[in-house]
């Protein structure tokens, strides 16, 4: 299990991360959103023990993870832009970082490479984005440890790759309980994936919850009534936007989805519908409430 307790963390003065407190549980994958400049790399930096917090702490199966080697060892963090030796190959990194996981799997490494058709004695400067995004997370997984951070973990693979990935992913939570803890801007990729979400947003939490829950508690109706109505609904329900084309509204509400629809039945639309809500829209929602809205950005 992994805490984070009211972490902080500012560069130069200007806040990235502000007071978050999150519990991680083993054998989930936790899918870290956010808006842009919301401090989830921060946050995973300092999860890794890359970063030290100003305030609070992180504890990885209730060790600290800051200058602690025994609660690293349970870590492997992937960033956004792995770091490689200038002259090294997939066998030379291999080599380097089975000296500080000693459950490294080089034998096993070996293979992923092969049938990823990946050289292991290429340069790994002249690999592509993708490939050497590929490289990071098979580096990861031979690790094996009990927690892989992933930041931007699908970015530079393409469709069949992302899917591979996820497939292996599955295969180690089903057989070795890896946990994986991924920061991604795509909301498409994590949605068939993850088991809870964290939403940060200026540096702070909005909200964390299991992505199911998060699902059965926003709703998308739409129904065809007079705008007069408008307002009587936003006294009704919980409501968190809203968009009229004439006749036809469409809403994001919040609550429970037979109380909802009461409430709008008993004011006799001559359509009404509940349809499914991506994450992506869960997403937009939840950030619109806060101000970060589409309509403050396009002129």
């Amino acid at each position: 299990m992994i805490e984070i307790k009211k972490v902080r963390k500012s560069f130069d003065g200007i806040p990235a991360v502000s007071d978050v407190s999150l519990t991680l549980q083993e054998g989930n994958v936790f899918g870290m959103l956010g808006t842009n400049g919301a401090g989830k790399s921060t946050l995973l930096r300092m999860m890794a023990g890359v970063l030290k917090a100003d305030e609070g702490e992180i504890f990885i199966d209730g060790e600290p993870v800051w200058e602690n080697p025994l609660a690293k060892e349970k870590i492997f963090y992937i960033s956004d832009d792995q770091f490689y030796f200038s002259n090294a190959t997939p066998a030379d990194i291999a080599t380097f970082y089975s000296t500080f996981y000693k459950d490294f799997d080089a034998r096993r490494f070996s293979k992923f490479l092969l049938r990823f058709q990946l050289e292991e004695r290429r340069k790994i400067r002249t690999f592509s984005k993708g490939m050497k995004k590929q490289l990071s997370i098979l580096l990861g997984i031979c690790a094996n440890v009990p927690y892989l951070f992933c930041d931007e973990t699908f970015d530079g693979l393409d469709p069949v790759m992302r899917q591979g990935i996820k497939a292996i992913f599955a295969r180690e939570m089903d057989e070795k309980g890896m946990t994986p803890i991924i920061a991604s801007h795509n909301l498409r990729e994590l949605e068939d994936i993850c088991d809870h979400i964290g939403l940060l947003h200026q540096g702070g939490v909005l909200l964390s919850k299991e992505l199911d829950e998060l699902k059965c508690n926003l709703h998308k109706i739409q129904c065809v009534l007079p705008e007069e109505v408008d307002e009587t609904l936003k006294e009704r329900l919980d409501i968190l936007n809203m968009n009229r084309r004439g006749k036809l509204l469409t809403m994001t509400v919040r609550g429970d989805i037979e109380k909802i629809l009461s409430k709008v039945k008993a004011m006799e639309p001559v359509y009404c519908e509940a349809l499914p809500l991506s994450l992506e829209e869960i997403f937009i929602s939840e950030t619109e409430v806060v101000g970060y809205d589409i309509k403050n950005i396009i002129f």
